[in-house]
């Protein structure tokens, strides 16, 4: 099955209502109910591994299929699991201090909670979601990317075949379908995307007054200090660039090197994709774009900074002419010190190209992080614990992986979320279940003595 029929307006409300009454009908969910539904997810994926890899490498004309059953099979098996095993414990009453009588926080599930999933791995998006949301004890909706249809077909069809549609239901559909799904009254709101998107989901969910956590992405920096292990912090900044070519809301958008070791890191980076990527074009390890679109914007970022007088380094060991493939790949390319009024600087890349940016002093670089929107992710690779701390304590960003890249975002047991423009709220672990909860405050007071 290839495609699914868009849900009418009406038909998205008709389930949300079917929810919000099956929910007030019943009683909240036990912890063994919980770990019932969530154990429906658990069996999906691993009844259904090759078909979600399958239809992932359709959708994006060719995807990696390494990276696929790690990112959208194991790693949401992972965090099923994990929540799983820790939501008893999330959801006993936390205790808390008062003057006189008893105090304590009960969380109690929202409701309804609608998740929207962007693209780039839908199988993680939708079940890490769900995950928080049925720890909480919620009814959940799900509308996935447009941009992948066979993937958001298959998980429709897979969910409706685990779940009752009071439970959990897949609306599938282009940005009409997005834009009614946005406009429900939930009792909470998910979405990932692009920031231009999530300002229209923010408006939309303004007018029934419904909460929403954002996942945005951005721009997110990585600096490698004159004290990082160098050859090792190139190698994981290019792997992770590369990963999924370059298409994750993680991904180290531009990089920070000393001044001196340029040539250096560019040397470093032309043998490591020549050691793991030597050819691109039939490597089934390198992922393509997603679509013609994207490639037309990578391209234009690529000549508008080659227009300026860039130098743009292709890493493609065995000099293949990608231009008339027909599955959408890009060769990874360096940009040297691309100029911060060109689009590829201001532009969340999406892709494989990565701007080498050179610095002299780290203060100069944490003003330049400063001076910009606040990111998703931050990298620092470096063994200084003074000039560590400055970073820490001086760059705000949704999170930090210290001498590794994207790892902060699949470690199930921190907040993942970002930050002024790169979103708002968190969720993974116990932030997630915190997230689709109410935390109720409750005060017994003090018997009155006669």
């Amino acid at each position: 099955m290839t495609s699914e029929a868009a849900m009418t307006a009406i038909d998205i409300r008709s389930t949300l209502e079917k929810q919000r009454a099956a929910f007030l009908a019943s009683e909240p969910y036990s912890a063994e109910q919980r770990c019932e539904l969530i154990d429906r997810a658990i069996s999906l994926l691993v009844n259904h591994e090759q078909d979600i890899i399958d239809a992932l490498a359709a959708d994006f004309g060719h995807r990696s299929p390494s990276f696929s059953k790690g990112s959208d099979v194991l790693s949401p098996l992972a965090t099923l699991t994990q929540v799983k095993a820790e939501l008893a414990q999330w959801m006993q009453p936390e205790a808390r201090q008062a003057k006189a009588g008893q105090a304590w926080v009960q969380y109690q599930p929202l409701g309804v909670v609608g998740i929207v999933t962007a693209w780039n791995v839908p199988g993680y998006m939708v079940f890490s979601g769900l995950a928080g949301a049925l720890a909480a004890g919620n009814r959940v909706m799900i509308k996935p990317s447009e941009y992948t249809p066979r993937t958001s077909a298959l998980l429709a069809r897979l969910i409706r075949s685990a779940y009752a549609e009071d439970e959990v239901a897949v609306v599938v559909g282009g940005p009409e379908v997005g834009q009614a799904f946005c406009s429900l009254p939930f009792d909470h709101l998910l979405f990932t995307g692009a920031g231009s998107i999530g300002k229209q989901v923010l408006r939309a969910a303004a007018e029934n007054l419904v909460p929403v956590t954002l996942e945005l992405g951005g721009k997110s920096p990585t600096i490698i200090s004159r004290s990082a292990h160098f050859q090792e912090a190139v190698a994981k900044v290019v792997m992770g660039k590369l990963l999924n070519a370059g298409q994750l809301c993680v991904a180290p958008d531009y990089v920070f090197v000393p001044h001196e070791s340029v040539d250096a890191f560019i040397a470093v980076a032309k043998a490591v994709v020549a050691k793991f990527f030597p050819t691109l074009k039939d490597n089934p390890e390198y992922t393509s774009i997603i679509n013609a679109r994207h490639v037309e914007r990578l391209q234009r970022y690529l000549s508008e900074a080659r227009e300026a007088g860039v130098e743009l380094i292709e890493l493609n060991p065995n000099a293949e002419d990608l231009c008339h493939a027909p599955l959408n790949k890009i060769a990874p390319t360096l940009l040297r010190n691309p100029g911060d009024e060109l689009q590829v600087m201001q532009d969340e890349i999406f892709g494989p190209l990565l701007p080498i940016k050179p610095y002299h002093s780290i203060t100069e670089v944490i003003a330049h992080i400063n001076a910009r929107p606040r990111p998703l992710a931050l990298y620092y690779f470096g063994h200084d614990a003074e000039e560590e701390a400055l970073v820490l304590t001086h760059t705000c960003s949704g999170g930090v992986t210290l001498n590794g890249v994207l790892s902060h975002a699949s470690t199930e047991g921190l907040p993942f979320g970002g930050v002024g423009q790169s979103g708002m709220g968190a969720y993974h672990g116990i932030d997630g279940f915190r997230t689709f909860s109410h935390a109720k405050a409750v005060l017994r007071t003090a018997p009155t003595v006669a």
